[in-house]
């Protein structure tokens, strides 16, 4: 009997049935069934029967305890995202799912994001080409407002994962000085290979010319940044955020680029996805606001390696190889 898997994201049934026909021979069959349209109860019976659940990348199709509690055969739930949190992972552990996620298959992706994001707004790159595009020719206006190079500048590091770590290794080519605040501190040589040192969270605030934020959220992380983090900044620095909108208080966040307490932000997710028109930072009026609708990790490049991983994570579970990136075992 051929094994099943689930599909709750928008991707085409046909198409994962693709990816996995190789390795069908190895486990007797693949069926892959997608349950986007389906019925609440053919949704139910699938699960009943899946052996491998491919998670929903945007989020809309929650597995919460109760939809956990129907899965008896499930190796594996694969989220094709390194963001899980429209899962109840305790339940899955409880239950003996394994949760995984694409790991470290977007990093790069975000990386290059969050250093592009800063060049923009440190060169005041996006109100240049706005003013420009409509006639105007600001030339002086911006070089007296400020315009400044990377090089020279202290960078603060929120969270030295994956990604943070893939911010590190580029920054070293600028000859910037890199701060890094996290919960866990890795080795002195994972220190010193990465060309970073280690701040408290106020220290570094205080003395990043750039602050970037590269943590999951949870509880402890929900907010960290609000109108007391802020205000620690330089009136001449930016924060980026390419990695969850509540992270920071976007109110705050709001108030310190209209009232100067920062020079800029980058942002490319959002507390509500997609936010609306009365979000604060979508109504802001702001030269040195870029906004982008949550394309950080998702590039062409890292769709294709998040899928590489979903799949090798589905053939492995099925073929009872150890798993990557389990999140809750």
């Amino acid at each position: 009997m051929p094994r099943l898997v689930v599909s709750l994201s928008p991707l085409p049934s046909a198409f994962i049935s693709s990816l996995l026909a190789p390795y069908a021979d190895k486990v007797g069959g693949i069926e892959v069934v997608s349950v986007l349209e389906a019925s609440e109860e053919e949704i139910r019976e699938a699960l009943r029967r899946a052996d491998a659940v491919i998670g929903d990348y945007t989020f809309h199709f929650k597995i919460t305890r109760e939809i956990c509690d129907l899965m008896e055969n499930v190796k594996v739930i694969a989220q094709p995202s390194t963001g899980y949190d429209h899962i109840d992972i305790e339940a899955c552990r409880e239950k003996g799912i394994p949760v995984t996620n694409a790991g470290g298959a977007n990093s790069i992706s975000v990386a290059e994001w969050t250093i592009m994001a800063a060049l923009i707004l440190l060169k005041r790159a996006l109100e240049a080409h706005l003013r420009t595009k409509r006639g105007e020719w600001p030339q002086w206006e911006l070089m007296d407002k400020g315009t400044y190079d990377l090089y020279g500048k202290t960078w603060g590091i929120i969270g030295l994962g994956r990604i943070g770590r893939e911010v590190a290794k580029r920054l070293k080519c600028f000859g910037v000085k890199t701060l890094y605040y996290d919960k866990y501190r890795p080795p002195k040589e994972v220190e010193e290979e990465l060309g970073v040192e280690y701040a408290s969270l106020p220290k570094l605030l205080r003395n990043s010319d750039i602050v970037s934020l590269h943590v999951p959220l949870t509880p402890e992380t929900e907010k960290m940044i609000g109108e007391r983090e802020l205000r620690l900044m330089k009136p001449t620095a930016i924060l980026i955020n390419p990695s969850r909108g509540r992270l920071v208080d976007e109110e705050a966040l709001a108030r310190a680029l209209e009232e100067g307490w920062i020079m800029g932000a980058a942002v490319d997710v959002y507390s509500i996805e997609p936010p609306g028109k009365d979000h604060p930072l979508v109504k802001l009026e702001h030269p040195n606001l870029l906004l982008t609708p949550h394309i950080a990790g998702a590039n062409s490049d890292a769709r294709a390696r998040i899928i590489q991983v979903t799949i090798e994570n589905i053939v492995r579970a099925l073929t009872g190889q150890p798993l990557k990136y389990v999140v809750n075992m």
